[in-house]
């Protein structure tokens, strides 16, 4: 097991080799995966790891490396050889540890770890995907066929020190299982999928549940239409509108801000949604699949409004890009063991509305219900917008019939403003996160 004396005893090296500040990450990391397919063992994978990354500076000079070799000797070869490479680098102006007195006080329990994951054995894992992947085989005979049922448990520490005098650890684990059917008729073959995923085992939906929701979901797409290209009022799902949120975190976040790559430049202060929109990043949330006591420089997370009834009150910052902006940081930084900080969200979402997803459906003359987004086709700078889509079409209010080979196209800017009404489904699934909402009207390319 991973200690505090470690990353003590390398950020003490450090000092001795007259670096002027350093930082370190240190990861335990036990991942766990089990997939099936027709009720068949596949795959099982299981991965123990222990990485350390470092991070030096000779006043505004720096450089990062990592090991997973933590003997005495290789950690001492670690700090010798990152020392060389940072005196190498440039000169950088912005960069820099954050001040000390801006560094978390204390590390909150946000109950992000589950014992009860230690109690896994690869049986249940494997009994739990082939539960979820029997439901939904067995659910209806047009389930034919299976890619598969995944189960994954990832149990890890995170130990971050700084010469800031800040050194914090939490435990944290997640646990996911996913199941993918395949759906026949005479028209063709459709498949989907349903997943669950938490902090807390006991938090994860039912594999019985997960299954036939899977089921359900493959067998609506059989007998898709195409349609023919057309202007019309689009209602994305949750899930498809969770994949809207993270597209506007790329343009929220520092670097696409400080290079010129985001249409939210400048924007700070401005309308850039419907009133309907409010949005918030909160890595305060217990239990929450984004949440974390410190980011990733040793900074408190907190809760920031991104958007308030339309207008852009903060962005993603780390340190970084924060003094690039000219602007302080958010808590918002996130980093790999061997990467550079870099800004990220930690539990976004789209505050929920007051409408039923059905409501929002019966509010639709004729329009389309996504329900799955394909490829990428998004330029952050303009925020022009295209993806490929499946779903299904709406007439009078009514889910008439699924469609698909079908693409969407729009404006961020247009499509943030055109959102006429904000569903009450939220729900922490993932990390970035949204309720189904309705967009005024895109386009919606077919034949």
């Amino acid at each position: 097991m991973i200690s505090r004396q470690i990353a003590e005893e390398v950020l003490q090296e450090t000092k001795r080799k007259g670096a002027t500040a350093a930082d370190l990450v240190l990861v335990e990391n036990e991942l766990v995966t089990a997939q099936v397919r027709l009720r068949e063992t596949e795959m099982l994978r299981s991965a123990k790891e222990v990485r350390l990354g470092l991070r030096l500076f000779f006043d505004k000079r720096s450089a990062t490396s990592s090991t997973s070799d933590l003997s005495k000797e290789s950690l001492a070869r670690l700090v010798e050889d990152t020392a060389v490479l940072a005196k190498a680098t440039a000169h950088d102006d912005c960069s820099g540890l954050p001040p000390a007195e801006e560094c978390a006080k204390s590390v909150p329990d946000l109950h992000l770890y589950d014992p009860d994951g230690e109690a896994l054995t690869v049986k249940d894992q494997l009994d739990r995907a082939k539960a979820a992947e029997d439901a939904a085989l067995s659910y209806d005979s047009r389930i034919t066929n299976s890619e598969g049922a995944e189960f994954t448990s990832n149990l890890y520490r995170i130990i971050y020190g700084s010469s800031q005098g800040f050194l914090g650890q939490y435990r944290s684990s997640a646990f996911g299982l996913a199941v993918t059917p395949i759906a026949s008729s005479e028209d063709g073959m459709q498949r989907d999928h349903w997943y669950s995923r938490a902090r807390r085992l006991g938090d994860l939906e039912p594999p019985e549940a997960i299954g036939k929701r899977a089921a359900e979901r493959a067998l609506r797409r059989l007998g898709a239409r195409k349609i023919k290209t057309q202007e019309v009022s689009v209602v994305f799902d949750s899930e498809t509108a969770a994949n809207l949120m993270r597209l506007l975190c790329a343009a929220l976040c520092g670097p696409a801000l400080y290079r010129g790559a985001s249409f939210l430049v400048g924007k700070l202060g401005e309308r850039i949604a419907a009133e309907t929109v409010t949005i918030y990043d909160d890595g305060t949330l217990p239990s929450h699949l984004g949440s974390k006591p410190f980011d990733g420089e040793g900074l408190p997370t907190r809760r920031n409004a991104i958007v308030e009834h339309g207008v852009l009150r903060s962005y993603l910052l780390d340190s970084y890009s924060a003094r690039k902006l000219g602007m302080k940081p958010t808590g918002s930084a996130s980093r790999g063991v061997g990467d550079l900080p870099t800004a990220w969200p930690t539990n976004f979402y789209l505050q929920s509305g007051p409408h039923e997803p059905a409501e929002i459906i019966r509010s639709v003359d004729t329009g389309l219900y996504v329900t799955e987004l394909i490829g990428f086709g998004v330029n952050l700078v303009t925020g022009d917008y295209s993806q490929g889509a499946v779903g299904f079409w709406i007439e009078k209010g009514e889910l008439a019939y699924p469609v698909h080979e079908i693409t969407i196209a729009g404006n961020l800017k247009e499509m943030l403003v055109g959102i006429e009404m904000v569903g009450n489904d939220l729900s922490f699934r993932q990390s970035v996160v949204s309720p189904t909402f309705k967009i005024r009207r895109m386009t919606v390319a077919g034949h």
